[in-house]
């Protein structure tokens, strides 16, 4: 019985972690911006590729993760070499620069 109950246990958690990951629509943006939610998303993507001067975007979007919205970049460099950076969209800190592997 305690395996059963550790087997419905565990589906919970991986059911609430999937809902608790989601992409924000684009018509929700606007919004969020106006209100202070988030900033400019496209202050963040400055900010973003000052990382690796002369970049270009390839890739963003907006995700919610457990109540926190992180813009995820996705760059490819003057070398051609692409770069995943993740920033708080609230504060701007960058929270993940790492080459994409």
């Amino acid at each position: 019985m305690k395996t059963l109950t550790a087997l419905f246990t565990a589906a919970a958690l991986v059911v609430g972690a999937n809902v608790a990951l989601a992409d924000v629509p684009a018509h929700e943006i606007s919004g969020l911006e106006k209100a202070g939610t988030v900033q400019s998303l496209q202050k963040l993507a400055e900010t973003a590729k000052a990382k690796h001067p002369g970049s270009t975007i390839t890739d963003s979007e907006l995700e919610n993760e457990y109540g926190r919205y992180i813009l995820k970049v996705e760059l490819r460099d003057a070398q051609n070499v692409e770069w995943d950076v993740d920033l708080d969209a609230k504060t701007g800190e960058v929270l993940k620069d790492k080459q994409d592997t």
